[in-house]
Parts: structure tokens; sequence; C-alpha cells
């Protein structure tokens, strides 16, 4: 148990952003999938509307800190590559 205020303020915020990153991660997961589904329907226009959410929540995450940026540029690029394998 923390002994000073400042201790426990610090244990308060960090499970408040526990919460706010934890809810952030799996709603990038929950696009994530959403992209994938698509794209295995094969429709190409609601694959790219799809994919410009998950880019935008990604991007978003990767300012935030939830998801180094790294990881970030090569999903993006991963699932972009599979959506313009569709239209040919």
């Amino acid at each position: 148990m923390a002994n000073h205020t400042s201790a426990e303020k610090r244990i308060r915020r960090n499970a408040k952003r526990y919460e706010i990153n934890h809810s952030r991660i799996a709603r990038i997961r929950t696009y994530v999938k959403n992209v994938k589904k698509v794209i295995a329907t094969g429709d190409h226009a609601s694959a790219m509307e799809v994919f410009k959410v998950v880019q935008k929540e990604m991007h978003r995450g990767a300012s935030k800190g939830v998801m180094h940026r790294n990881k970030v540029a090569r999903s993006l690029s991963r699932l972009n590559s599979k959506i313009k394998a569709m239209s040919t």
C-alpha cells in the first residue's frame, strides 16, 4: 500500500490509464477484424472505407503510445496490400 499522497494518486491514475489504453487496443483489434471480414467478402469499395477508419484509429493509438509506430505502419501496409490485391 502506498504511504504518500502522491503515490496514492499515481495508483489511481495508473488504473484509469490502464482502462483507457486497453479499451483503445480492443477497439483497434475490432476494427482490424472488420477490415479482414470485408476483405474476405471481396468488396473493394467497402474495404477501403473500413480501412480508412482503422487507419485513423491505429495512428491515434500510435500517437497515444498504446501501439508502437512501426507496428502500426507494418499492419496498415499489410492490410493495404491485401486490399490492393483484391482489385486486380
